[in-house]
């Protein structure tokens, strides 16, 4: 008995597939058709007076529920700070990563180009505000300071 693929040519190979692809991409439009049409009839569906209605009869069951005298209010409102203040430290840990690439950047790009001026790069300590106002890499220290204040 002889399998039934081995007759098949390679032509009739790719008429089955195009005759499948053919049939795919009808089936796609077709529940893209009716996907459109699922979603205006739910649009049409919710009217502000439905949307009142819903909403009054859930709060009146929640209310009825009582969730918050079995738990407890204190214990949601720990819950709520938990939650939230693990969220606020992972976005701090996040935001300190970013800032501490964008660091290793400037300081590589500050590094190319004293190299391509062939200027010395300041020390890692070194005050950017400081070098900006009086061109020197570091903060004097506080007896420097003092001397230089008096002689003014």
């Amino acid at each position: 008995m002889k399998a039934p693929h081995q007759n098949v040519t390679f032509e009739q190979l790719i008429a089955k597939v195009k005759q499948a692809e053919d049939l795919l991409e009808a089936r796609e439009r077709a529940t893209s058709s009716r996907y459109r049409q699922l979603k205006q009839a739910w649009q049409e569906g919710w009217t502000p007076l439905r949307i009142v209605s819903a909403g009054l009869v859930s709060g009146f069951l929640v209310g009825r529920a009582e969730p918050l005298g079995a738990v407890g209010g204190a214990r949601i409102l720990q819950m709520v700070s938990a939650v939230s203040s693990l969220f606020a430290s992972a976005q701090a840990s996040v935001a300190a990563g970013e800032a501490k690439d964008a660091a290793d950047d400037a300081g590589e790009v500050a590094a190319g180009a004293a190299e391509a001026v062939g200027a010395p790069l300041p020390p890692a300590d070194a005050d950017p505000a400081y070098m900006a106002a009086n061109g020197s890499p570091r903060r004097p220290q506080a007896a420097e300071a003092a001397t230089e204040m008096s002689e003014r």
